[in-house]
């Protein structure tokens, strides 16, 4: 197989696995109809990566240049409106769903962008707004605060999944084996984030009188 059809089925891969996790997400907090549910699947399936062909001025996007991403993205939500009493009973399946999108979305949307000939840094940030733009178009569909926002950690494990695909190579070595350890580091910033309770600093506004002392 070569990296470009690795690369595609790394894509798609990420695709039906946010679909799964946006669908999912989208019935546990409200209730939706099936046009609703699988809707809501494509949205964060392909939302990222549409908003990342944009910026990058590759129209019309990858999404609807060819049939496989909306196939996917739309088994993905109809696999999850007729199987959700199954798939609610697996042990933390959004959190899997979710890691596995978050992960090869970063990469891939990362590889995607150097090879539209953008600098590192800037594929960097694409990589990391393919990862987290379907979910937080997902977020503002229901009403809810994106999960960006929401405290735990999410856009930094992107951004850090991003980072060691697209500078990986430049130290040596394969770019699949970056991509793939990049992959591999974002999944474990993102679940020791929810199992463990990692955030990112915050910061603390102090109050006027405890400036004055």
């Amino acid at each position: 197989m070569s990296a470009t059809h690795l690369l595609l089925a790394l894509d798609l891969l990420g695709v039906l696995a946010f679909s799964l996790d946006g669908a999912l997400t989208a019935m546990r907090r409200t209730t939706l109809d099936l046009f609703g549910v699988v809707t809501l699947g494509v949205v964060t399936a392909i939302g990222g990566g549409m908003l990342r062909d944009v910026l990058l001025g590759e129209l019309p996007p990858a999404a609807l240049r060819t049939w496989y991403y909306l196939a996917t993205a739309t088994a993905g939500g109809l696999i999850a409106f007729w199987g959700h009493a199954v798939l609610t009973r697996l042990s933390r399946p959004l959190l899997l769903f979710d890691t596995m999108g978050l992960s090869l979305f970063a990469v891939t949307g990362a590889r995607i962008a150097l090879e539209a000939g953008v600098g590192p840094g800037q594929a960097v940030l694409l990589g990391g707004l393919t990862a987290v733009g379907g979910g937080t178009l997902r977020d503002v569909l229901v009403r809810t605060v994106p999960t960006i926002l929401a405290g735990r950690l999410y856009a930094i494990p992107a951004l850090l999944g991003a980072a060691v695909a697209v500078l990986g190579p430049q130290l040596g070595g394969r770019q699949l084996v970056w991509a793939l350890a990049g992959a591999g580091a974002c999944a474990a910033l993102r679940a020791g984030s929810v199992l463990r309770g990692w955030q990112a600093p915050h910061a603390t506004l102090r109050a006027p009188d405890e400036l004055e002392e």
